[in-house]
């Protein structure tokens, strides 16, 4: 009597391989886009800490020009060096930038702010401010000035 397997027992055991290697290629991905999500969601509160310093050092906020909004390497002139080392770029793609709209205008200095960004794999809650959806990929994921 000959000694092996059937082509039978082949058959199903590669299957079961491929089976675990799909669902193992999903579940990689799938983390992978939490993480960059979650390097973003830092990102933002690395720029809202540089903006609030900001705040305090001159009593308002960096301006935008009509409350419009911008790329934040348009704002590093205001923030880099003095209150964060330099804007941080999206993990994914550094076309995806983030952005910056003061808020709130008095006597011609600003009092809030909105800064935005694009989050991959994660619904926001809609407690933040309403982000920028002219980019793209649309922003979906947006904080306030507290």
């Amino acid at each position: 009597m000959k000694k092996g397997f059937t082509l039978m027992e082949i058959l199903v055991a590669i299957s079961i391989i491929a089976i675990l290697t799909a669902i193992g290629i999903v579940s990689y991905g799938s983390v992978n886009r939490r993480s960059r999500d979650t390097k973003r969601k830092s990102d933002v509160e690395q720029i809202r800490s540089a903006i609030e310093m900001y705040r305090t050092d001159n009593g308002y906020y960096p301006s935008t020009g009509a409350g419009s909004w911008t790329d934040m390497s348009n704002l590093s002139a205001d923030l880099v060096a003095t209150y964060m080392p330099s804007i941080p770029a999206d993990p994914k793609d550094p076309d995806y930038v983030y952005r910056y709209k003061a808020t709130d205008v008095s006597g011609g200095s600003y009092y809030g702010y909105c800064v935005s960004a694009y989050l991959e794999a994660e619904t926001p809650a809609s407690n933040s401010c309403t982000p920028d959806a002219s980019q793209t990929p649309a922003h979906n994921f947006g904080v306030k000035s507290p």
